[in-house]
């Protein structure tokens, strides 16, 4: 079983940014879903927003997310325990689940100082959807261009 998430947030540098979105999913071993966990944006007061540099603003309000943003009423205390409690549910026993996603250092950075609850339970190996591209990239070339387009 694995554990897929996915994370938005005001920027890169988890000392002045935050988590807006996560989304949690969960596959058995040959990446059929089994689960699909609640997709949950997260309210942040506007002085929290003002932190985004315009690229990240910019993609926020062409997805639509930053309006989601401003009229949510999910604090990142109850996406945290929502978000936990999906996962628990397939996974009753902490640290026998590795996370898994595309660049997920990042998300996992995130989730260790916003929601260090769901980062303790997962287990500390990752499965990074961006390394396996990168080594694509590297070891046969012309398979990455093969791939499928992403729908998202």
């Amino acid at each position: 079983m694995l554990i897929w998430m996915d994370l938005e947030m005001t920027g890169l540098d988890e000392s002045r940014h935050v988590i807006v979105e996560i989304a949690t999913l969960v596959t058995d071993d040959d990446l059929n879903i089994i689960a699909e966990g609640p997709n949950l944006v997260i309210h942040q007061p506007d002085e929290v927003m003002a932190e985004m540099d315009d690229f990240v603003t910019n993609m926020h309000t062409v997805s639509g997310l930053l309006e989601k943003i401003k009229t949510s009423t999910i604090s990142e205390a109850d996406a945290m325990q929502q978000t936990l409690d999906f996962i628990k549910e397939h996974s009753p026993e902490p640290n026998k689940i590795p996370l898994c996603g595309n660049s997920i250092r990042t998300d996992r950075t995130f989730l260790a100082k916003y929601m260090p609850e769901i980062e303790n339970w997962l287990h500390y190996r990752c499965v990074d959807v961006s390394t396996i591209k990168e080594l694509v990239k590297r070891w046969n070339p012309g398979l990455e261009h093969a791939r499928p387009k992403s729908e998202g």
